[in-house]
């Protein structure tokens, strides 16, 4: 089915630069400091728990002063926790099966909480991911407390520096329009078809992607989540189609870094490049985002569980298609019980 031109000229848009730099200057801060410290202790296995702990910079980009850090303190507890909570599921022999209901649970949880709380970015994308990743990977007990001092500090380091960045900016244009002031929860205006949509999205694609033997499921759920972050129809689809379109031109730089076999100090400079890159176009094309996004995501999981490269681009190839169109059936599906007759009227 071809594309609508209005669905089109929305895929290939590109938004303004609105201070993106800023945000990708911090993001890039958040996890530069954490992987050297893990570099220079010889522990570069714990820069997943770190990497995703430093997410907690991504959070609050049009905020400020108290409205920034409530938003960041927020996330910076429940990306910890998500990290916790994974690397829990992982001591389980049968964690991948496991994974999918309880992930499904963390996308529910999240989509109510950032719907009430107004996240930006918003969804349970970031928790999901945090979650799924961790419970994908073998661990041993002695694992929760390292994932939690680890993910916890990076994601602690996060606030701060957003806190810095918070001042700086109100410093140097005290006229600013950004959001200052604390924003209440509001639960009672939150949609529960929302929530449940998301949770449903994970339950599906990471259930589908499970059955069907393919590694690394959770990239399905991640996906599926992707478009159901919107609830306006065309704003889903083009989320989705710049997931997949995003993510097979991504695949091919991701093949290219896989192949040199980077570690060490070089590894951690081409991360925080991707992260930088990633920050700079997420918020004008989101498409051009995942060409950073993708590479980013494969190198850090392939530290911490390398398989073959062939075998790790195919499985995020698959998985993106598998999530993304689970995200959107669903999506069409609670349209479509909304235009339903109801009977007698």
């Amino acid at each position: 089915m071809p594309l609508s031109p209005g669905l089109l000229s929305q895929a290939l848009r590109v938004g303004p630069h609105a201070g993106s730099h800023r945000v990708a200057l911090r993001a890039s801060i958040s996890v530069l400091v954490p992987l050297l410290l893990l570099w220079a202790v010889g522990r570069q296995e714990w820069s997943i728990y770190a990497a995703f702990g430093a997410f907690t910079s991504l959070y609050g980009r049009s905020h400020v002063h108290l409205s920034r850090l409530t938003m960041q303190a927020t996330l910076a507890v429940l990306l910890t926790a998500a990290v916790v909570l994974g690397v829990a599921v992982g001591l389980s022999e049968h964690r991948e099966w496991l994974a999918v209901p309880v992930a499904a649970l963390v996308a529910s949880g999240a989509s109510l909480v950032s719907d009430a709380q107004d996240w930006h970015p918003p969804g349970p994308l970031f928790l999901v991911f945090a979650f799924a990743a961790c419970a994908s990977v073998p661990s041993e007990p002695s694992d929760l407390l390292t994932a939690a001092l680890v993910a916890g500090g990076a994601s602690a380091f996060a606030v701060a520096v957003g806190g810095i960045g918070s001042l700086w900016r109100t410093t140097r244009r005290p006229d600013s329009a950004e959001r200052t002031a604390f924003l209440r929860p509001s639960y009672a205006a939150v949609a529960p078809r929302h929530v449940l949509l998301n949770g449903a999205g994970c339950l599906v694609a990471g259930s589908l992607a499970t059955a069907a033997g393919i590694g690394h499921p959770y990239w399905a759920m991640v996906s599926a989540v992707v478009p159901l972050a919107s609830r306006d129809p065309r704003t889903q689809a083009v989320r989705g189609l710049h997931r997949v379109v995003g993510t097979l031109a991504g695949l091919l730089l991701a093949a290219a870094l896989l192949g040199l076999d980077l570690s060490g100090l070089a590894l951690i400079a081409v991360v925080v490049v991707l992260q930088a890159a990633a920050e700079l176009w997420v918020g004008r094309n989101y498409a051009i985002a995942l060409v950073a996004v993708t590479p980013l995501a494969l190198l850090m999981v392939h530290l911490v569980a390398p398989v073959p490269a062939g075998t790790l681009l195919l499985d995020r190839g698959v998985e993106t298609v598998i999530g993304v169109a689970v995200g959107l059936a669903l999506g069409w599906l609670a349209r479509a019980a909304d235009r339903r007759p109801i009977l007698g009227k």
